[in-house]
């Protein structure tokens, strides 16, 4: 159920709003000015705030400004009379998804909370993409994450993004959910009320492309015989998302810079110059790169897409993603498909994280859907998953026989926790940090009957892991580089253990 935050000095229509949205089954609560509505947001979580702008002690925009710094995710519904609407756009320039005039009626608000909470949706999915702003230096730590917690990169990534009108370039992969990056922009704007129009560059011949995307007159060419909008125009005051913007011939490059500087176009076959209002967003898979020094890509149109870049890495960079992708395409499924699969099995799980995901969160969604058509029990089990994925932890597992089997062999059979413990502080030993002191123990007497080498294994590797993390602040990569452990490696014996690194901040 959605928390909602009702905010309004007249206290009839705070009543009003809240009874409304109760009988729509939000969970509510009220404040009576701006003041008391920070201090609710600061105090409790909320999914999304109704708030009127004249209020005393504090107003509606001052008070979305504090909410926002302190919870960049939260939704906020401004509430304006006739004469204040000037300050209503103010507020949506500020954050405020969107606003209604008074009198307002329990359908258009209850409708535009929907909408609203649907858009976050789409921000939330996007989250597990974990994108990256780039400030165009070499310096790879100039990136901006926004705050620490994933979901706030996101929600501050985007809100940065939404507000400004110039044109942004998505770079990653195939299958990273660059269409969904642009998509949020999009919805999360003030250009959200407008169309999002796609046209993938990649799928269009080149003979046709100029008239896809600037139209045609009729008779401008063999077939053409009617007039045609193109997609400029057909977006006109909403976003233009040109998918595979790579993938354009070098001719349509040069039409396409002249248009994006001068703002208008021309279509086929005509002599109209026709303004426009578009916002662009460009995406590709491409090495930008390497397509400007071979000549294949021209650096000036590059720079005039690449004002706000956004880079998103591939799956496999970013491995503790991987549960939460799964658990959200197991809800997504058990809705579409009407069933009830409740995770997956261990075995499965090692399977997914082993793998490498070269086609990325598109094959691991087709992946987890291939699953559920074939899996008959409540859990995904490792038989339901492509053979590409079955092989691969069938190998790992011929591996791990094969290095346990050469260590047997060799003459160095004896643990030395200290030096272990030493690797994960320093090189050189310190007596002022505390000495490990691992040791084995048994609920029975008969001890030698319940000696179990992988129990013992899997015990030593979890105790090693939390000490290393203890040690290191739960710094995955710093734990990583000073216990000497393979980030991958790292990675998942705390998917495989349960550990939570952020414990230990």
């Amino acid at each position: 159920m959605h928390k909602v935050l009702v905010v309004d000095d007249d206290k009839v229509l705070q009543e009003s709003v809240q009874k409304a949205l109760e009988y729509h089954h939000f969970n509510v609560s009220v404040a009576d000015n701006g003041r008391e509505a920070v201090d609710a947001v600061y105090r409790e979580k909320y999914d999304l705030v109704v708030m009127d702008v004249n209020m005393p002690e504090m107003d509606g925009i001052q008070a979305l400004v504090e909410m926002k710094k302190h919870d960049a995710s939260i939704i906020v519904i401004i509430l304006t009379a006739y004469s204040n609407v000037s300050d209503a756009v103010k507020a949506v320039k500020e954050g405020a998804f969107n606003y209604l005039e008074k009198p307002i009626s329990s359908e258009n608000l209850v409708a535009l909370i929907k909408r609203a909470l649907r858009a976050r949706s789409m921000v939330e999915t996007m989250a597990f993409s974990a994108p990256t702003l780039s400030l165009g230096t070499k310096n790879k730590s100039d990136q901006f994450v926004g705050e620490s917690d994933e979901m706030q990169k996101v929600f501050n990534l985007i809100s940065k993004l939404a507000k400004v009108n110039t044109p942004v370039l998505i770079r990653g992969e195939s299958g990273t959910g660059k269409e969904l990056v642009a998509k949020a922009i999009h919805f999360n704007g003030p250009r959200k009320d407008e169309k999002f129009v796609t046209i993938n560059c990649a799928a269009i011949p080149e003979n046709l492309i100029e008239s896809e995307l600037f139209g045609h007159e009729k008779g401008a060419f063999t077939g053409a015989d009617q007039r045609k909008l193109g997609k400029f125009q057909f977006a006109e005051g909403g976003t233009l998302f040109l998918d595979e913007i790579g993938d354009i011939p070098l001719s349509m490059q040069v039409k396409l810079l002249r248009v994006l500087q001068e703002k208008s176009f021309t279509p086929v076959g005509s002599n109209r110059e026709i303004p426009f209002d578009v916002r662009i967003i460009a995406a590709s898979h491409r090495p930008f790169e390497d397509m400007i020094k071979d000549g294949s890509f021209r650096e000036d149109l590059f720079y005039r897409l690449n004002v706000l870049p956004v880079y998103l890495p591939p799956l496999r960079e970013r491995l503790a993603d991987i549960p939460h992708l799964i658990s959200y395409y197991i809800n997504y499924f058990n809705d579409l498909h009407q069933l009830s699969i409740k995770g997956v099995a261990d075995d499965a799980k090692a399977g997914l994280l082993a793998y490498e995901w070269p086609g990325n969160i598109r094959e691991l969604r087709n992946t987890i859907e291939h699953a559920f058509i074939i899996e008959p029990h409540e859990y995904i089990s490792l038989a339901s998953l492509p053979e590409i994925i079955r092989r691969k932890v069938q190998g790992e597992k011929k591996q791990e026989l094969v290095a346990l089997d050469e260590s047997e062999e060799t003459e160095s059979s004896i643990i030395d926790y200290q030096s272990i413990q030493n690797s994960v502080f320093d090189k050189e030993p310190d007596e002022d940090k505390p000495q490990i002191d691992h040791k084995f123990s048994f609920s029975s007497s008969e001890e030698h009957e319940k000696l179990d080498f992988q129990q013992a294994k899997d015990f030593f590797e979890k105790e090693f892991i939390i000490h290393a993390l203890k040690t290191n602040r739960g710094k995955i990569n710093q734990t990583a580089l000073k216990a000497n452990i393979p980030k991958k490696t790292l990675l998942r014996k705390i998917e495989k253990y349960g550990i939570t690194p952020k414990d230990f901040y």
